[in-house]
């Protein structure tokens, strides 16, 4: 195949070829070195790579789209650094601090939000509710192929606001390791390091559907003690902040209603608190103001136009 990429310079440069190989075996082997073999790592090699050989056009996107490929390596890879291994877990103190806070009167005592609406659930929320939680993904990823087709420069700008929020997400985790609502309820304050991920009220979902969707999602995740801050709290913020600026009109609603719906989820399906998800929509807007400054301030504004002219 004699496809150009912008010069003179062959589709298939063995030097390219090359390159990608050795990066895709070291990925995989230190994948297995640090947490072990997942079929899921296969598949993003396999992807990559056909992506990145089928034609210009899927090897830009493809390129594009590495800033959230690393995003998603460096998630994975937190399950061989379990952050309570740094920090003291905080279960009680979490708990408590919400109830005292945001706590709600039934019942003759004082409960969480997530226990008052644990025991006030209904089938049509469960729905509702576990469709708006299959969007804290999809619909970020969406919106960034979006604008990789439309405006290429803020297609940059959202996913590398997309991974500095993570990455001050993770510090977080590290800093202040916090169990969910649902640990609590089925483990009480006592820390246990292995506790494996649960759907929690999502379950309902699930067996309203006759489906195992939740259960295979929280099969694999990283970190039972990453809950502050809310990360999927965070991602809806982003997302919203970008469409406004690329004046979207209608779309901007739906990512707001989205937004909300993602945020009462989280309480009602007991995987965070109400202090959870305003910490998640903290963590976006510092984010988001510490990109626009960096772009500013320093030479990432530089990096930017660089990627540009690569994906373009």
């Amino acid at each position: 195949m004699s496809e150009q990429l912008g010069s003179n310079k062959p589709f298939y440069a063995i030097k390219d070829v090359a390159i990608i190989t050795v990066i895709s075996l070291f990925y995989l082997c230190l994948s297995y070195v640090l947490v072990g073999f997942n079929s899921n790592q296969l598949v993003l090699v396999l992807l990559f790579n056909i992506l990145y050989y089928t034609s210009a056009v899927s090897r830009k996107f493809i390129l594009g789209f590495s800033i959230f490929i690393v995003y998603w390596i460096l998630f994975d890879y937190m399950k061989a650094f379990p952050n309570y291994l740094f920090s003291d877990v905080h279960i009680a103190d979490l708990y408590h601090l919400e109830k005292h806070i945001f706590g709600i009167f039934s019942g003759g005592r004082i409960l969480t939000p997530n226990e008052f609406l644990r025991n006030h659930h209904a089938a049509f929320i469960d729905f509702i509710g576990g469709i708006f939680y299959l969007m804290w993904i999809p619909v970020p990823l969406a919106f960034a192929a979006y604008l990789f087709f439309v405006k290429k420069e803020l297609f940059l700008r959202f996913a590398l606001t997309f991974v500095l929020v993570n990455m001050i997400g993770f510090v977080i985790y590290y800093i202040y390791p916090a169990a969910p609502p649902w640990y609590v309820q089925y483990h009480g304050f006592v820390f246990l390091a292995h506790t494996h991920s649960n759907p929690a009220g999502l379950i309902r979902f699930d067996h309203l559907l006759h489906t195992t969707i939740f259960q295979s999602i929280y099969r694999q995740g990283s970190n039972v003690f990453a809950a502050m801050p809310s990360l999927h709290s965070s991602y809806p913020v982003i997302v919203l902040y970008y469409g406004l600026k690329n004046k979207m009109g209608a779309m901007n609603v739906v990512f707001g209603i989205v937004m909300v719906g993602i945020w009462f989820t989280a309480v009602y399906a007991s995987h965070h608190y109400v202090l959870d998800v305003l910490a998640g929509i903290t963590c976006a807007i510092i984010g988001i103001n510490l990109f626009n400054l960096l772009l500013k301030r320093t030479a990432l504004g530089t990096f930017v136009e660089k990627m540009r002219v690569v994906i373009a």
